[in-house]
């Protein structure tokens, strides 16, 4: 059976590239979750007034890839020690994010983090998954739609 995990780790487009490599994924999708406003568009979410995070929603098999292996990805993917930045993308919508869908999910995320935090400040947010609203189709695997593997700053 399929487990679905949420990540905010910045520019979804940049997250999911990196995701859809991992073995065991089966999909990915990426869209906005953490927020107040339903069914919020690009243009709202970009503008920071919604509360929402640009996140990637994954489908995996726990038989093939384990939830702390993706927590693992997770954190090498980004820098979680920048509040509401990643590269040149600022604003409460670039935030690191943990959405957990259970309570095992939980404590594997605040493990994980607490594993961290001992290095250097980490500013990553863990709470319950939310609504998960799924970006405009022209986001969907933006980068390899474009043949791109990976965002360039």
């Amino acid at each position: 059976m399929l487990e679905k995990a949420t990540f905010g780790a910045g520019c979804f487009w940049g997250v999911e590239a990196t995701f859809r490599q991992v073995k065991g994924i089966k999909s990915t999708a990426v869209g906005y979750s953490g927020g107040t406003v339903a069914n919020a568009t690009y243009e709202q979410v970009c503008s920071g007034r919604t509360g929402h995070a640009e996140v990637v929603q994954l489908e995996y098999d726990p038989d093939e890839v384990s939830y702390e292996a993706l927590l693992d990805v997770f954190w090498r993917s980004h820098d979680p020690t920048t509040l509401n930045r990643q590269g040149p993308d600022v604003g409460t919508q670039y935030r690191s994010a943990i959405f957990f869908h259970d309570a095992a999910q939980e404590q594997a995320a605040r493990s994980s983090k607490e594993s961290l935090v001992s290095k250097r400040p980490i500013v990553t947010e863990i709470t319950p998954a939310l609504e998960f609203y799924r970006a405009e189709e022209y986001h969907q695997q933006y980068l390899e739609k474009r043949g791109q593997a990976s965002c360039r700053i």
